[in-house]
């Protein structure tokens, strides 16, 4: 059965530092094919510890939507894990360009223990097995970072992932399920992060199915993101989801 499960729904330093939530990205499968997408800390440990249990040994890609620690710091272990400490040369790994130096993310010594390393490229669609994925755009963000759009088990599923707000983000992310980072409860334009109005405004104009907020910063949090998924909800006429930690997300 195809599926997204939230091994962590931290955003922003302090609550990763702090683990007020997990932050070991989120594992997606169609079944057969399984990857995981910005691998945090306590990526491994939050994969086993998962009832049932997530085998990282069973990966199949490993992608990163940008080189930021609370994005990438368990990366190389799951890449080890992928390839069974590069005994057997498996699976893929997608990231941006910065990620491989000159402050390299993903060590050298790695590089090769993946059947392929690839560089996003925007507007470039790429295949793992059954599944395929757009880095749809380059985000608003310090570093290089990319937004994704998905095709799992015939559902396009998109991914709007760290950015600052930018007019007509809206049409770069159509999906029958939407899942958004929301970092802040107030725009803060200095901060490359989108605030709950301006999600609540990116999803009145996408109109999905469904919409599942996560990666929370502390003010975020704060409001209690359950009962502003509630609320949100009601204004606008779908569903919407405040992910926790551990969430799973069936794909019809």
């Amino acid at each position: 059965m195809a599926f997204i499960k939230f091994l962590g729904t931290a955003g922003a330093r302090f609550v990763m530092i702090e683990q007020i939530r997990a932050s070991g990205g989120i594992w997606l499968s169609s079944g057969s094919e399984n990857i995981i997408l910005d691998p945090g800390p306590g990526s491994l440990v939050r994969a086993t510890s998962s009832r049932p249990r997530l085998e990282p040994t069973k990966l199949t890609a490993v992608i990163l939507s940008h080189k930021h620690l609370d994005h990438s710091n368990d990366v190389n272990v799951m890449i080890e894990a992928m390839t069974s400490g590069g005994h057997k040369r498996q699976g893929a790994v997608f990231a941006p360009q910065d990620v491989f130096g000159p402050d390299p993310v993903i060590f050298n010594y790695l590089r090769s223990f993946p059947a392929r390393v690839e560089v996003l490229a925007e507007g470039k669609e790429y295949a793992v097995g059954e599944i395929t994925f757009t880095p749809v755009k380059r985000m608003l963000h310090p570093v290089e970072t990319y937004g994704f759009r998905f095709n799992i088990a015939g559902k396009k599923i998109s991914f709007i992932t760290d950015t600052g707000y930018f007019s007509g983000i809206e049409d770069f992310f159509p999906g029958d399920i939407v899942v958004i980072n929301v970092v802040l409860a107030q725009p803060k334009p200095e901060i490359f992060h989108l605030s709950l109005p301006e999600v609540e405004t990116v999803l009145a104009k996408i109109k999905p199915q469904k919409a599942i907020l996560t990666h929370f910063g502390r003010t975020a949090l704060a409001l209690k993101p359950w009962e502003t998924a509630a609320e949100m909800s009601q204004r606008l006429g779908i569903e919407v989801i405040a992910a926790s930690d551990g969430l799973k997300i069936e794909i019809p």
